[in-house]
């Protein structure tokens, strides 16, 4: 019953989101493409988080570096690039990054994990931050967005907020479908296994670092995906997108939506940023807000937004049976 509730609700959600640019302005058409960016981003750090039991406080960095790609990688002349070859490369070297990094950070294990991926983020956004590469603090512009264009026929136009939404919103989708099925496969089992007990996996064969090399590398390269989107969204790069403080804002979204769960995950992403523009309306430490927020959920919600609905049928079993 509660699972023919949960799909229900998820198809609700999606046709919610799909009818949403026919009914919202540009401005805030905008807002939510920005949102499914980052449960992009949140998803990909779920893969690592809530399901291999690997708290990386250095996400961030994959995230900027394709962004940076976006740029970077495009024509100087103000000609676009192909979005087929740009978005793919973009992704590669986020992926890359990661493989590299991960064969270093995954021989360690808890708060040293945490703190060198940390370290390798902070390196990465001192690369682009303190040299001409990156543009320095102020950042680089996206001249020009990349054309869909597949010889002489162009499926659809970036510069159109509405298709740009619709096409953020079909790989947000596929993220979820990929992770999906990737988690139910004997590979994703693995991962879980290694969460709940890494010695009692390898005491049956398991070669653990390669599965989680694997995960580590997956995640990159999503989050990736989600860092060349958030440039050709804004138009602009700058290091902190490679910075600790967006490294723990998705964990923040991990968490509210409740770790170990993609659609939470998703739903993170938009109370997060619902907060952040609520609060940011109201004082300009928001931060201390927000802060709250995340305390209360913790203690009072400790399974985030996913398991909100669970406890709610629970609770109306039980007064059902007591009534």
């Amino acid at each position: 019953m509660s699972e023919n509730l949960t799909r229900a609700f998820k198809l609700a959600a999606l046709l919610a989101l799909a009818a949403f640019p026919f009914y919202g302005t540009d401005f805030y058409t905008e807002v939510v493409a920005k949102i499914l960016i980052l449960a992009i981003f949140a998803m990909s750090l779920d893969l690592l988080v809530g399901f291999t039991g690997l708290v990386s406080f250095g996400h961030a960095a994959y995230f900027g570096l394709a962004a940076y790609m976006a740029v970077l990688l495009s024509p100087p002349d103000f000609t676009p690039a192909s979005l087929w070859t740009l978005m793919p490369l973009a992704m590669l070297a986020a992926g890359l990054a990661a493989f590299v990094i991960g064969l270093f950070v995954l021989r360690t294990k808890g708060i040293y994990f945490i703190m060198v991926t940390l370290a390798f983020a902070q390196m990465a956004y001192f690369i682009f931050h303190d040299t001409k590469l990156g543009g320095g603090s102020d950042g680089i512009y996206l001249d020009v967005r990349p054309t869909a264009a597949i010889g002489g026929y162009t499926p659809f136009d970036l510069y159109d907020t509405v298709h740009l939404y619709f096409f953020v919103l079909v790989l947000m989708v596929l993220v979820y479908l990929f992770l999906s099925r990737l988690l139910r496969s004997p590979f994703g089992r693995v991962l879980v296994g290694i969460r709940s007990n890494e010695h009692r996996m390898q005491s049956l064969g398991y070669a653990t670092f390669w599965y989680k090399l694997a995960a580590f590398t997956i995640a990159g390269t999503l989050a990736g995906l989600a860092g060349f989107l958030y440039a050709v969204l804004f138009g602009f790069v700058t290091p902190e997108y490679l910075s600790w403080h967006k490294s723990g804002q998705v964990l923040l979204m991990v968490i509210l939506g409740g770790m170990g769960n993609l659609a939470g995950a998703i739903a993170g992403a938009f109370v997060f940023v619902g907060l952040q523009e609520t609060f940011t309306d109201l004082t300009k430490h928001w931060q201390l807000l927000m802060g709250g927020v995340i305390v209360l959920v913790v203690l009072f919600m400790p399974g985030g937004l996913a398991a909100l609905p669970g406890r709610i049928l629970n609770r109306l079993r039980k007064e059902g049976r007591n009534g």
